[in-house]
C-alpha cells in the first residue's frame, strides 16, 4: 500500500526507504535526530512507517533504543493483529534487511538526504503556518516557529568550545586504560590501552598473534574486568584453554590433568571473560554490534573488546578493491570501541616481507597499509626460525598516538605456556655478533643471551 502524498520520500525510491528505516534502528543518534523530524507518513510504504513508528513509540515508552533482538521480538508479538497481509510484510521486510550484507551501504548519503528533506518539511511547514500569523502581525511567534524548525533535527552536539568549556579539560587529567600486562609498554603509553582506542598486532603467520592477544585479555580480567574475545579463525574452546594457561601459569600440556586446580584458581577472579566464534568471513562489524546488545540485555558491559583477528571479518559492503574493504572494517571496529567505551585489541597479517624479517615495520603489513592510518596503537612482533627455538624475538613500537614510538624491544616469548614477557631495549649489534657459530652453537648461544635478559625482564 502506498501513500500518494505529494511532499514523500516517494522519488528516492524503495531501497532507499528500506535502508532508512533499517538505518534509524541500527543508528540511536541518527534516530533521536529523526524522531523530531521524520513524520513517517514521509515514508511511501505503510510497512516501513509501521516499523519506523514501532522504533519511536519504544524510544519514547522506555526512554532507551530497541536492539535488533528486541525489535525482532516486538515484530514477532505481532505488530498489526488486525491486518495480516501488512504484518507478513513487515516480518519478510525485516528478514531481508538482517540477511542483506550491504543494508547499510551509502548510510552518510541516505542520512544526509534524509535529515535535509525532513527539516525543509519542517521549515515548510513553520513557513506556512508563519503566512496566518504575519496578517495578524505576530511576528514573535514567527520568529519563534521558524527558529524551532531550524533547530529540529540538527544534531545536539556543536562540539566543545574552547573557552567556556574551559574547566572539562582539567576535570581529568588523563586517559582512562587497562594495562598490557607489560611494564614497559604501559610506561610507554601512559597507562595502556586507552578507552575508545584501537590497537593493533601485526605479525605473520605462525608468529603468535592470537596468544599476544589472549595476553592482553587475560591480563584485564586479572584485574577484575569484564573481557569479550571474538575468535574468528580458532574454536572458543581452545582460546579459552589458552586464557587458563596464561591466567594460571599452568602449561597447554598440562591443563588436561591439574582441571580441578585450575577451576579453583580462576574463581577467585572478579573479571569475566565471554568468548564468542565466529566462522571465518562470516561476521560483519553489525554482527559484533548484535552480540554486543544481547550482552548488555544481559547486564554484560565489557571494558575490552578482542578481534581475533580483524582481517578475518567480512565487510558490510563490496568496495572496488579489497584494501578499500579492509579500511572500512578497521574504521568500524574503532567505531565500536568509541561507541562502547571500551579497549579495542586486534591483529593483522603481514605480507610475504615480513617472514624472516628482523623487525618488522608497518610497510609490511598485508592488503592495505592506510587501516594503519585508523589505529591508535600499532607494535609488530617478529621472531625468526632461531627465535622461536630459544623463546626470543622482538616488538616493535610502530606507531604510539600517546607515546614514543619507533622504539624495539626484545622479547621472551614461550607460545607452549602462552608466557610473554618484554623485556630490555633490543641491541642489533649484540644479536648478531656471533656469525661464525654453528647452528648449535648459535641455539644455545641466543637461549643465554635471552636468559640473561630475562633476569633483568620488564613483565
Amino acid at each position: 500500500m502506498k501513500n500518494n502524498k505529494k511532499d514523500s520520500f516517494s522519488k528516492y525510491g524503495k531501497i532507499f526507504q528500506e535502508k532508512l528505516a533499517f538505518i534509524i534502528l541500527d543508528d540511536r543518534a541518527f534516530a533521536d535526530r529523526m524522531v523530531e523530524v521524520l513524520d513517517v507518513e514521509f515514508l511511501e510504504f505503510k510497512y516501513l512507517q509501521v516499523f519506523v513508528q514501532k522504533i519511536f513509540d519504544y524510544k519514547l515508552k522506555y526512554g532507551t533504543h530497541p536492539s535488533y533482538d528486541t525489535m525482532k521480538t516486538i515484530i514477532k508479538s505481532g505488530i498489526v493483529e488486525e491486518n495480516e497481509l501488512l504484518q507478513d510484510q513487515i516480518v519478510k521486510y525485516y528478514a531481508k534487511v538482517l540477511s542483506n550484507v550491504n543494508i547499510l551501504e551509502s548510510a552518510e548519503y541516505i542520512k544526509d538526504t534524509a535529515i535535509d528533506f525532513c527539516r525543509k518539511q519542517k521549515l515548510r511547514e513553520a513557513m506556512l503556518k508563519s503566512t496566518t500569523l504575519l496578517q495578524k502581525c505576530s511576528f514573535d511567534e514567527i520568529s519563534v516557529l521558524i527558529n524551532d524548525a531550524l533547530k529540529a533535527g540538527a544534531d545536539a552536539d556543536f562540539g566543545y568550545d574552547y573557552v567556556k568549556d574551559f574547566e572539562k579539560r582539567f576535570e581529568f587529567s588523563g586517559r582512562e586504560t587497562i594495562t598490557t600486562g607489560w611494564q614497559k609498554m604501559d610506561e610507554i603509553t601512559g597507562g595502556g590501552g586507552g578507552r575508545k582506542e584501537l590497537g593493533v598486532v601485526i605479525a605473520p603467520t605462525g608468529v603468535g598473534k592470537s596468544m599476544v592477544l589472549v595476553h592482553l585479555g587475560a591480563n584485564a580480567v586479572k584485574a577484575g574486568l569484564t573481557v569479550v574475545h571474538y575468535t574468528l579463525e580458532l574454536r572458543e574452546t581452545v582460546i579459552a584453554s589458552r586464557y587458563d594457561s596464561c591466567i594460571t601459569g599452568i602449561p597447554l600440556d598440562e591443563l588436561m590433568d591439574r582441571k580441578e586446580e585450575i577451576r579453583e584458581m580462576i574463581n577467585d577472579f572478579d573479571g569475566t571473560l565471554i568468548v564468542k566464534e565466529y566462522p571465518t568471513k562470516t561476521a560483519t562489524t553489525n554482527t559484533i554490534r548484535a552480540h554486543l546488545e544481547k550482552l548488555k540485555q544481559q547486564g554484560i558491559v565489557p571494558d575490552m573488546i578482542i578481534v581475533d583477528y580483524a582481517d578475518l571479518l567480512r565487510t558490510l559492503s563490496q568496495r572496488n578493491e579489497k584494501r578499500e574493504e579492509l579500511e572500512s572494517i578497521y574504521e568500524e571496529l574503532r567505531s565500536i570501541m568509541m561507541e562502547h567505551n571500551v579497549v579495542g585489541w586486534t591483529a593483522s597479517q603481514t605480507n610475504r616481507t615480513g617472514l624472516q624479517s628482523e623487525i618488522i615495520t608497518m610497510q609490511s603489513i598485508s592488503e592495505a597499509f592506510n587501516k594503519c592510518f585508523v589505529a591508535d596503537f600499532i607494535f609488530s612482533v617478529s621472531r625468526t626460525a632461531d627465535d622461536k627455538q630459544t623463546n626470543g624475538g622482538r616488538i616493535y613500537i610502530a606507531k604510539n598516538r600517546n607515546g614514543p614510538d619507533g622504539l624495539v624491544y626484545s622479547i621472551f616469548m614461550d607460545t607452549a605456556n602462552i608466557d610473554i614477557k618484554v623485556l630490555g631495549r633490543y641491541n642489533p649489534e649484540e644479536h648478531n655478533s656471533s656469525p661464525s657459530l654453528s647452528d648449535g652453537e648459535k641455539k644455545e648461544y641466543l637461549s643465554n643471551k635471552y636468559k640473561k635478559l630475562m633476569k633483568g625482564a620488564i613483565m
